[in-house]
């Protein structure tokens, strides 16, 4: 047993209360599937090597306070802007004896335009959105050099081309797409690896959710 492991238990425990921000056709699942999927990050190089990482859209904490378990040297600041998922990711580290797990209640552009701008050596983010947009909203919290770590389900074509069109408009260029390591229900599970290769671009971070709306790369 790691000593991640109480911690993963007790989280487990807080995602099967119906007040979870998971949905319940999923809670079964969530030990073999939504864990072990977040503990894939453990094996990203240049994600153990970050001091402060950002997960974005934390919603229930996955892979945000999975990896802040498995990575306690290292400091998490899970980026949530709904109220109800923000307090129970306060309670679920709180509870899970996570000192090194903060809850940003924010929209990930408005912390990237103040406080949280270039601020960050990594950001997460798990079944969030289209890989242009997340790289959209990544940028402005990285520093030069950092990296985004995105887990994606199958790859798509369209939509690696998508960022390949708009990486130059966000100093951000793909690193590295790797399969996750097989666990059950894992198939057609992958990594996108990114990496920030200048500074923040004029212009960014768009206003709140214009990275969705109309994504670079699009046209």
């Amino acid at each position: 047993m790691t000593a991640a492991d109480p911690a993963l238990k007790t989280l487990l425990e807080l995602l099967a209360d119906p007040r979870a921000p998971i949905a319940r056709s999923t809670v079964r699942r969530a030990a073999a599937v939504h864990v072990a999927d977040s503990r894939c990050g453990l094996e990203v190089e240049p994600l153990l090597e970050a001091d402060l990482v950002a997960d974005l859209g934390s919603g229930a904490g996955l892979p945000g306070l999975v990896l802040a378990a498995g990575r306690p040297e290292s400091r998490y600041e899970l980026i949530e802007s709904v109220a109800r998922k923000c307090d129970f990711l306060r309670e679920a580290a709180s509870r899970m004896g996570l000192q090194n797990a903060r809850v940003v209640c924010e929209r990930s552009e408005d912390w990237a335009g103040g406080e949280g701008r270039e601020r960050y050596d990594a950001v997460t983010a798990r079944a969030v959105g289209r890989l242009s947009v997340l790289a959209e909203l990544a940028s402005p919290l990285l520093r030069e050099g950092g990296v985004l770590v995105a887990w994606k389900g199958a790859r798509a074509q369209a939509e690696e081309a998508e960022l390949d069109r708009a990486a130059e408009r966000l100093a951000i260029e793909p690193v590295e797409i790797r399969s996750v390591r097989p666990y059950p229900r894992s198939r057609d599970r992958h990594i996108h690896l990114l990496r920030k290769n200048g500074p923040t671009p004029n212009g960014l971070p768009r206003r709140a959710g214009m990275a969705a709306k109309r994504p670079f790369g699009a046209e």
